[in-house]
């Protein structure tokens, strides 16, 4: 089995406890099933609540029947109310079991498609006791880091749910005012939202002084030119339509989505600070800034990604591996194939990927090896995954030697190989 998609890991050692107990659980909303086995007695079954009441009280009596010795728990969940309830616990080591692998393993062992919950505890026990090298236990980062980790997780959460209400409102301005979409690549700002808060229609606008429309746009800090230009538009400006049953539900639709992208923009803004503020407490901040194209938004989210445990990732292509940006390979027979990695933790391959696109107009041989790839044929995205392999290794050992980077540093490397930064792409191992 590969590696897990658990944002906070640590690779099972020989050094692990020796377990009073191995329990899998089968977790569902309102009823978990459970399976428990002891070295010496026979398997045990039942089943708990999902309130924190009934896992407390579970807990209590795991803690004193096995006299606080550790027991591991395997259950198909990196998230969520149990993950949350049992971690508190620290006589528990959590297992997290790909919900994949269980189900392979219940094709395997019960061909007819038999399933039920009792089934699923007993398989995940079984594979806690015989598979559990392939497993990884949870290791909490410090709690900066997981507040850190959280927190620029959720703010692109929100970035997406902005996002989406813009494309609505996209859609909704074709029909009643497309000349905003002219005038306006971006509906999600502040200037877009306030503007069709005033003027909602361009009847509305075409109705307010010219010298009003002027001193909102520099209110707004917008270009001279622009507003020049925006003037002699409105103008000239032709409605898409004048059927009150199309413009009277779209002003109630427009005034909708802009009131919740006001709530969002201040939401993402206030998240952006705490997250900068945390991000320059860290030990390893000036690690991260020192990169190309990472800033402000970027740096934070690859500390996340990367964590403060210098043991986490034993090597760059674990990392590598983990983050989904390296392909997986195929054999059997005489054929061999590559494709794209689809079992990963999806946020940090998208963080590893946009840094890398974010890097390619600030860092000159990224950029030359992102356009030879491209010469080659390659599409952006394939371009821009190989260049993101790359710089993981980079990122990776500046991490763990707890070095910043220096590009000269490694335009020194590559000349001693031999590879100067304009041809680079011809070392591409990638496909």
């Amino acid at each position: 089995m590969e590696q897990t998609e658990a944002t906070q890991t640590q690779a099972v050692t020989n050094a692990e406890p020796e377990f009073a107990a191995l329990v899998g659980i089968d977790w569902a909303d309102k009823k978990h099933y459970w399976s428990l086995s002891t070295p010496s007695g026979r398997p045990e079954r039942g089943t708990l609540d999902n309130t924190p009441e009934a896992v407390e009280l579970w807990m209590a009596e795991l803690r004193l029947r096995f006299q606080g010795r550790p027991v591991a728990v395997a259950l198909e969940q990196r998230k969520g109310a149990l993950i949350v309830m049992l971690s508190k616990y620290d006589h528990l080591y959590l297992y997290p079991v790909h919900p994949r692998t269980v189900s392979k393993f219940r094709e395997a062992l019960y061909p007819s498609g038999a399933k039920d919950d009792t089934k699923d505890a007993d398989l995940l026990q079984e594979i806690l006791a015989k598979h559990r090298n392939h497993l990884r236990a949870l290791a909490p980062d410090t709690k900066e880091m997981r507040i850190l980790q959280a927190q620029v997780e959720n703010r692109r959460k929100l970035v997406d749910e902005r996002t989406a209400l813009a494309n609505k409102l996209k859609d909704t301005l074709k029909i009643s005012f497309p000349q905003v979409l002219r005038w306006f690549s971006d509906v999600s700002t502040e200037v877009v939202c306030d503007l069709l808060t005033r003027w909602p229609t361009l009847e509305d606008l075409r109705r307010a002084r010219p010298a009003t429309v002027e001193k909102f746009f520099q209110q707004h800090r917008c270009r001279e030119e622009s507003i020049r230009q925006r003037l002699d538009d409105i103008k000239n400006a032709v409605a898409a339509t004048g059927d009150a049953a199309i413009v009277t539900p779209s002003k109630h639709m427009i005034a909708a989505w802009i009131g919740q992208m006001g709530v969002l923009r201040q939401a993402i803004g206030e998240m952006e600070k705490e997250i900068g503020d945390l991000a320059r407490q860290q030990e390893d901040w000036h690690i991260f800034d020192s990169f190309p194209g990472a800033g402000d938004v970027m740096a934070p989210r690859l500390m996340a990604a990367m964590g403060t445990s210098r043991e986490r990732f034993e090597s760059a292509a674990s990392l590598q591996c983990f983050a989904g940006i390296a392909p997986v390979k195929e054999a059997s027979g005489k054929s061999e194939w590559t494709h794209f990695r689809w079992a990963c933790p999806k946020f940090l391959r998208q963080t590893f990927h946009e840094w890398a696109a974010c890097s390619i107009p600030l860092c000159d041989w990224a950029r030359a090896y992102y356009d030879q790839l491209k010469a080659r044929g390659k599409s952006h995205h394939m371009a821009v995954r190989a260049l993101a392999f790359k710089w993981m290794r980079i990122l990776y050992r500046c991490w763990k030697h707890r070095e910043t980077y220096r590009e000269d540093v490694y335009l020194a490397s590559l000349a001693k190989r031999s590879i100067p930064f304009q041809a680079l792409a011809a070392s591409v191992q990638m496909q």
